[in-house]
């Protein structure tokens, strides 16, 4: 390990690299979930790994006083939202139309 590494591992590292685990994990549920299906697919798990992931990463990046990380989540969080609305949309909007039966 670089040197000094170790100095920086405390409380707030655990709960950064709890985060980080779970941003991560949704690369794996996409990877599952398409795999499935036989096609790519994002399936809501993964807008709310990215979010929740990403939000404990803008946390943890503030705590460390990191403007470029901080930066980095930061816009992330706006684009996963966005994607959380617009998927409940379109399930309010599917939910709304009856089916038409020939």
């Amino acid at each position: 390990m670089p040197e000094g590494m170790m100095e920086n591992f405390d409380l707030w590292a655990v709960f950064g690299g709890f985060f980080q685990l779970l941003f991560t994990a949704r690369f794996l549920v996409q990877w599952i979930a398409s795999e499935r299906e036989g096609r790519s697919v994002i399936p809501l798990s993964f807008w709310y790994l990215s979010l929740f992931g990403s939000l404990g990463l803008f946390c943890y990046a503030l705590i460390r006083r990191d403007p470029v990380f901080v930066v980095g989540q930061a816009f992330g969080n706006v684009v996963y939202l966005r994607n959380l609305t617009l998927v409940y949309r379109e399930r309010r909007k599917a939910a709304a139309t009856p089916d038409k039966k020939p």
